[in-house]
């Protein structure tokens, strides 16, 4: 390679007598000439061919060998670049022919500044890319960038840490309640098909809990560490499923994101989409879903390019898919596609042997969330509601139960209190002959059958008032002291001893 010296340069009449005439000449020299000013003061530099296959490396790059653990040339050049240089980008500006001109390069050789400007042919053709190493070990000349630098990535990791907590699974097959024969078909259904990639369908009345069964499909599966994606069609409006569904391009129509917007699949790529009611899923969009699910590929908003995802599915529905269809308004080709594995949840009146462990259940969550005591549900009080219909299922319980916890302070939940919220129209059947009161009647008869035992909150004060009393006596009625052998203030001995007068002569 011929390169002008800089004295020649330097001398103008000199340099003018040499250059050559026509345009393309001095193209070709200047070019020549950068390059070769690069090799000579980076501290290291790289060219790849369009295959991203390494053909060159000038004699600084070769410091750097050991550090990546190889011996020599040979092991480096001829090799993939991405397979001897870690976290390297060189396959991006292949792909888009978009320089990189400043970025930092992290991997086991170290933190470096560097460089990537793609190489083109005489037609602009992209047929290779050229890497610079501008700076090695930049941490000591540039403290404050790399400061930041570390900074951000640091955010950057906390908050992907964040997204992975989100979208984990919040339920297992422990949380779904239930020891009758119905539960425990349910859970060994899910059991099964957790361990496969089948696209399961989840089948049953609002609020029998097929969400919580989705989230424990998941989390038995291996995909519990991928992401759980979910979405309620029947939420979405219909003209922004398509963009919710399958992501949306940079610029694919006005007021759109620059950056443009991935969809729920690609989301939930390498994990689990939970599809909730189905059955309310436009016809427009059908189509579209069975070719995401047959070939696993989507096609974003506004988009020419067909992204792979690898997604298993979960749908759910509460409506008549079959029916749906017989009418036309569900494709039978898609029904066939989601109903892989039909999974029936049972109704709540369907499974009443799980009635009193179900509200046990809620009552703990219920007290853990309010910050109210838990209650307790007396038998009576059970049989009322194992007489209920439900027809909102396990999320009309809860909101039972929830309107009971909140309108008493009793922690003893009787039949009368569930009386009072259950409405007229979904009131316990009764024979006609029994009466008006026959409900209230049968309520009192259940409870009067019950074994006797004393309310928890009666029997809580009738210990903390003998526990006063004798300390009164032990300490000849001596408030202060007997505050301290009781280890509570003297304030709150005043508070029991109002409520309590006839514990005041023995102080």
């Amino acid at each position: 390679m011929r390169v002008m010296s800089a004295s020649r340069v330097l001398d103008p009449l000199d340099a003018a007598s040499d250059l050559p005439r026509d345009a393309r000449s001095v193209l070709e020299m200047a070019a020549r000439s950068m390059f070769q000013l690069f090799a000579e003061t980076a501290e290291g530099m790289m060219v790849v061919d369009r295959s991203g296959r390494v053909v060159w490396i000038s004699e600084g790059y070769k410091q750097f060998l050991p550090a990546l653990g190889l011996k020599d040339e040979a092991d480096f050049v001829g090799h993939p670049v991405e397979e001897v240089v870690p976290n390297t980008l060189m396959h991006e500006v292949i792909a888009t022919g978009r320089p990189i001109l400043v970025d930092l390069l992290t991997n086991k050789a170290g933190t470096f500044l560097v460089s990537r400007i793609p190489l083109r042919d005489e037609a602009g053709e992209v047929i290779g890319a050229l890497g610079l190493v501008l700076m090695a070990h930049p941490e000591s000349t540039m403290q404050p960038l790399m400061k930041k630098f570390a900074m951000l990535q640091r955010d950057l990791d906390d908050a992907r840490k964040q997204l992975a907590e989100q979208r984990r699974p919040k339920y297992t097959f422990a949380s779904f309640i239930g020891t009758s024969p119905e539960a425990m078909e349910v859970k060994r259904q899910a059991r099964r098909v957790a361990g496969t990639d089948s696209t399961v369908l989840l089948l049953g009345e609002t609020g029998t809990g097929k969400e919580l069964l989705a989230h424990a499909i998941h989390a038995a599966s291996s995909r519990s560490r991928r992401p759980f994606i979910g979405v309620n069609i029947a939420a979405v409006p219909e003209t922004l499923l398509e963009a919710e569904f399958f992501g949306v391009a940079p610029g694919a129509y006005t007021g759109a994101d620059r950056k443009g917007r991935d969809g729920k699949f690609k989301l939930a790529d390498g994990g689990t989409l939970f599809l909730d009611e189905i059955g309310d899923m436009p016809a427009s969009l059908q189509a579209k879903l069975l070719r995401a699910l047959q070939e696993q590929e989507i096609e974003p908003l506004g988009s020419n390019q067909v992204i792979k995802i690898d997604v298993r599915v979960i749908a759910a529905t509460s409506r008549d898919l079959p029916a749906l269809v017989a009418q036309g308004r569900f494709r039978e080709d898609l029904y066939y596609r989601l109903n892989v594995v039909p999974i029936r949840i049972p109704a709540l009146r369907e499974r009443l042997g799980d009635l009193e462990a179900l509200v046990e259940a809620l009552e703990e969550d219920i007290a853990r969330r309010s910050g109210m005591p838990h209650r307790e549900v007396t038998p009576a009080a059970l049989e009322i509601l194992r007489r209920h219909p439900w027809r909102g299922n396990i999320r009309e319980l809860r909101n039972v139960l929830e309107q009971v916890s909140l309108l008493t302070d009793d922690l003893r939940l009787e039949a009368r209190h569930f009386m009072r919220v259950l409405s007229p129209g979904d009131a316990p059947a009764v024979s006609a002959a029994a009466g008006e009161g026959a409900g209230e009647a049968r309520a009192a008869a259940l409870e009067r059958q019950a074994p006797r035992v004393r309310p928890l909150a009666e029997a809580v004060a009738e210990l903390e008032r003998r526990a006063i009393a004798e300390a009164l006596r032990a300490t000849g009625g001596n408030k202060l002291a007997a505050a301290r052998l009781l280890r509570i203030s003297r304030a709150t001995l005043y508070e029991k001893l109002a409520a309590w007068p006839e514990l005041r002569q023995l102080s």
